[in-house]
């Protein structure tokens, strides 16, 4: 079966044609659903795939003959995810597997979550194969109440959170009245028992060992192995951070050659006075500043960091929670401008609320940056961070608050360059109007800003579509102001007759003239 991108390489200008038909908002809706029942597959895959639909399109979509079409409007990251799962019970199992894999969206973008509703009918009534990436369509609050669900299926998948459940949530697993609820739970207990995970441990160096080094009870045999006859250079490494290790041999690996071993011992919470005040000076940099974030750093500790010849050691310690506001601002710290600010999901855990305002008020910038990454800062901090002095500051909090102000989103995408700018045009209030005025701009993800302002002239309009940048070009052939005569000329372009097709300005006439002309299977 061709995959969509071999679907739409396959299609002629003609087929490319009706696409943009079909994708354009100014096209009636028994157009829509002419092409919907006689268009070739490349148009019912646009049309289904990438746009929002009327209601009666939907219907019509939801008992259309052919699966693949039906597949399509299940990965439709546009529509309302209520309208998607109204093909959770269709008879083939492609639809349901389209369904169940979530709509493909441009990262950071996260599809939306279906109902819970519908997720927990997933759960009870699809092959266990179909579900690989489900998760990604879990809401923030199912994920939250998974373990202790009413429904057993949930729970099951909630027990993969074992690592971050209580001891009493744990309990309640381990003695659910759900056969597998439980031996999931018990599986996850197994790799808490040193005899068991001894007896299953790889000889070998694979992703199996690595996984248990790092992770599971390690019987006193498995770690004497480690030290004296390792399958690979880096299972020192692996155990350095591993809970279970016995304190002798986290005194023993805290003094180890290998930098990297000492690295991963600054990551323990048990890590002793002594090896701390040792690892303080140590000779690589990297340990340093790894150490600097411990918690249970003293004063002393904390003063020698400080002052530490490394700038990213004394940025390091900058941070520690335990500092006053005075006592960290005199230390000679530098904050990178170099860094990608980028989308971070919803935390399941969320932060203390006074401990996240702490930060943003705080005259650090990296703390006012950890601030600005929360979804849910109100609007006093959202205000005040909007206006801070910091780029991180700010694009984090553009890239990351679903309540950025528009002025926030255009500052900066026009002041950032890094990885993940372009979802800042994705976000909600990113603004249209005045965008204008960045037509003549040397960037052209500027420069394609004015493709989303309705008053850019249709002067600047044409000349863009003749834009040396493809995206340009690609924009303003969408756009409403373009003059007639060029639309005309692009309908027939090799490369923007799709996008023409789907002007808005597009008379109903000539939509149903495109449609009327073209073939149709």
């Amino acid at each position: 079966m061709p995959t969509p991108e071999q679907i739409w390489q396959d299609a002629d200008l003609a087929t490319r044609r009706l696409a943009g038909v079909a994708l354009n908002p100014s096209t009636p809706e028994d157009v829509l659903l002419h092409l919907l029942a006689k268009a070739p597959l490349a148009v019912r895959m646009v049309l289904c795939r990438d746009r929002v639909l009327p209601e009666t399109v939907v219907d019509a979509v939801i008992e259309h003959p052919d699966h693949r079409t039906r597949s399509f409007f299940t990965r439709n990251p546009h529509v309302d995810p209520a309208q998607r799962v109204r093909l959770v019970d269709d008879p083939h199992w492609f639809v349901r597997a389209h369904l169940a894999e979530a709509p493909r969206v441009t990262p950071p973008a996260e599809p939306r979550p279906l109902p819970d509703d519908a997720v927990i009918r997933i759960l009870n009534t699809y092959d266990p194969e179909l579900l690989g990436t489900l998760y990604r369509q879990f809401s923030v609050e199912l994920r939250r109440s998974m373990a202790t669900h009413p429904d057993a299926k949930v729970r099951a998948w909630g027990v993969g959170m074992w690592g971050w459940l209580p001891a009493e949530t744990r309990a309640a697993l381990l003695a659910d009245p759900d056969d597998e609820v439980r031996e999931r739970a018990e599986e996850h207990l197994r790799h808490e028992d040193p005899a068991w995970v001894e007896s299953v441990l790889p000889e070998q160096s694979c992703h199996a060992r690595t996984g248990i080094l790092l992770h599971d009870a390690l019987s006193r045999a498995v770690v004497d192995s480690v030290l004296t006859a390792p399958a690979g250079p880096g299972d020192r490494a692996m155990i350095a951070a591993n809970p279970s290790l016995p304190p002798d041999v986290v005194v023993l690996l805290a003094a180890d050659p290998d930098p990297e071993v000492r690295w991963e011992i600054t990551r323990r919470a048990d890590l002793g006075p002594a090896e701390r005040h040792a690892l303080v000076t140590d000779p690589d940099p990297g340990v340093r500043r790894m150490l600097a974030r411990h918690p249970d750093l003293d004063h002393d500790e904390r003063r020698v960091l400080a002052a530490d010849p490394d700038p990213k050691v004394r940025l390091s310690v900058s941070v520690h929670p335990a500092w006053t506001e005075e006592e960290r601002a005199a230390i000679d710290y530098e904050v990178p401008l170099d860094e990608p600010f980028c989308f971070y999901p919803e935390r399941l855990v969320p932060r203390d609320p006074e401990a996240v305002r702490r930060d943003a008020l705080s005259a650090h910038p990296m703390l006012r940056r950890e601030a600005a990454r929360e979804h849910s800062l109100p609007p006093d901090l959202v205000a005040r961070l909007a206006a801070d002095d910091d780029l991180g500051v700010r694009v984090l909090l553009a890239q990351n608050h679903p309540d950025a102000p528009s002025a926030l989103l255009l500052r900066s995408f026009l002041e950032y360059t890094g990885p993940e700018r372009a979802h800042l045009v994705t976000r909600p209030n990113f603004p249209t109007d005045g965008l204008a005025v960045h037509a003549e701009d040397e960037d052209p993800a500027v420069r394609a800003l004015a493709a989303r302002d309705p008053e850019t002239p249709p002067a600047t309009v044409e000349r863009l579509t003749r834009d040396p940048d493809p995206a340009v070009r690609a924009a303003f052939a969408r756009h409403p102001n373009l003059p007639p005569d060029r639309l005309a000329e692009l309908l027939d372009d090799e490369e923007l007759a799709h996008h023409a097709a789907a002007n808005p300005a597009l008379a109903e006439s000539t939509l149903r003239a495109l449609v009327a002309a073209l073939p149709v299977s």
